[in-house]
């Protein structure tokens, strides 16, 4: 692959490009990656990734919608082109300059899909892009709990280099280029565990509810959600919330690529 990633790319893929073209209404910036800009998109998909991963995991979901949705990967600091960056591992605090660059962009109806961390971070985008007048099409909560939800014995951005290497690998979501190669992986550890950090050390703040459909999508034996925090969602909406099962676990929409975005062509449309 050309770029450094710590998730493989779902199935169906072409390898992504080297760069993206960041075609942005404002500035150019390093937080966004548009693969197959479609200016005349009647709305426009904010895409989140999960710990570790990287704007070109959407890469197929930006292809395969163009030209019907203007697909926004987000970049996060410390990994790929952006590397030497500080990684942000607060979640409020990365959603606050998420905003920033996303706000911009909201010209046309808006809709978020995040995986995992991505569904976090999602939510509080979603949360700022309300009280600031955009309500979104929807929300895509994929592989994540709900908000108010939380586990206190996660520790795994605290584990050592070999422990947090083994739980990647159990995840299922890695590159088995990456896995073999010891030292790139080694080499990316530092965003990962930010990434952890974010995740792990997230609380809700009780307030306003979304607005906007919530739609939660989950592998049926993904042991990060279960089944009651998947349902906890429905309390972080006043609109409609629907749920979605597939086979498989964490990284469920690796092999349910097709169908995953089917799912989001559907409720865009």
């Amino acid at each position: 692959m050309n770029h450094i990633t710590t998730t493989a790319t779902p199935p169906t893929t072409a390898t992504p490009p080297t760069t993206a073209t960041p075609a942005t209404p404002a500035a150019p910036s390093a937080w966004l990656r548009r693969f197959h800009p479609a200016g005349e998109a009647p709305v426009r998909l904010f895409c989140f990734p999960h710990a570790g991963g990287s704007a070109s995991y959407y890469f197929p979901v930006s292809r395969a919608l163009s030209p019907r949705a203007d697909v926004v990967a987000v970049q996060y600091p410390g990994r790929q082109d952006r590397r030497h960056e500080r990684c942000v591992d607060d979640v409020r605090e990365l959603a606050d300059q998420v905003f920033a660059q996303l706000l911009p962009w909201c010209d046309r109806p808006v809709a978020l899909f995040g995986h995992s961390l991505g569904a976090t971070l999602g939510f509080e985008v979603a949360l700022r892009l309300e009280a600031a007048g955009v309500r979104p099409a929807a929300l895509f909560a994929s592989g994540r709990r709900a908000p108010s939800h939380h586990r206190e014995n996660e520790r795994v951005h605290l584990a050592p280099d070999d422990q947090l290497l083994a739980t990647i690998k159990r995840m299922s979501g890695t590159d088995p280029a990456v896995l073999a190669d010891d030292e790139l992986l080694r080499s990316v550890l530092p965003a990962i565990r930010g990434d952890y950090k974010a995740a792990e050390t997230y609380r809700y703040h009780p307030g306003p509810a979304l607005t906007c459909p919530v739609v939660v999508l989950n592998g049926e034996s993904d042991p990060e959600v279960t089944s009651e925090e998947a349902q906890g969602w429905s309390d972080h909406t006043d609109g409609p919330t629907s749920f979605h099962w597939f086979t498989g676990g964490h990284f469920y929409l690796n092999q349910h690529a097709p169908q995953v975005i089917d799912l989001v062509r559907q409720q865009l449309a």
